[in-house]
């Protein structure tokens, strides 16, 4: 699914329920950074592998590294708290492209999740249609986990003014 936004419903709730410990932006665009190798090369290659595609998460994050204050800016825009460090980010890295690599490789025929094996243990359990909905049913859960998010940023940054 290249630049599709059905990656960013899971991403998001897993991002959101698991903010304590993931970089929700590094984890986010992780989600859409590995679809440049299909907007490249036309087809799902390496990065879409769990080997390799570790390796790209952790690239990323590494890459994004200095960007941290600027996330932390956009965060803050979005009323949620950023904290973040280079282990964080790269768990947050390889996680994000890990979950893009596993909702590509059930669909997909040219995902090889378990490269260098030729092996495709999730291809076809479910259509590309079902993958879709329960993407978009990932939304629901994401927009609830990201309000009481916002609420409890409001609220903690009311009581440090007060």
């Amino acid at each position: 699914m290249p630049f599709t936004p059905y990656h960013f419903g899971p991403s998001g709730f897993f991002a959101l329920l698991f903010k304590k410990y993931l970089d929700i932006p590094i984890f986010m665009l992780a989600n859409v950074i590995i679809d440049i190798e299909v907007l490249v090369f036309g087809h799902h290659l390496y990065t879409h592998t769990l080997l390799l595609g570790a390796a790209t998460g952790a690239l990323w994050a590494i890459a994004a590294y200095p960007l941290r204050h600027f996330f932390k800016k956009i965060m803050q825009i979005f009323l949620l708290p950023y904290q973040t460090n280079l282990w964080k980010m790269i768990i947050s890295g390889v996680l994000g492209i890990w979950l893009h690599v596993i909702i590509d490789g059930v669909y997909q025929w040219d995902v090889k999740v378990l490269w260098p094996s030729s092996s495709k243990p999730l291809y076809g359990l479910i259509t590309e249609g079902h993958i879709k909905v329960i993407c978009l049913c990932f939304f629901v859960p994401a927009i609830i986990l990201y309000v009481f998010a916002a609420m409890s940023y409001i609220k903690q940054n009311s009581k440090k003014k007060n």
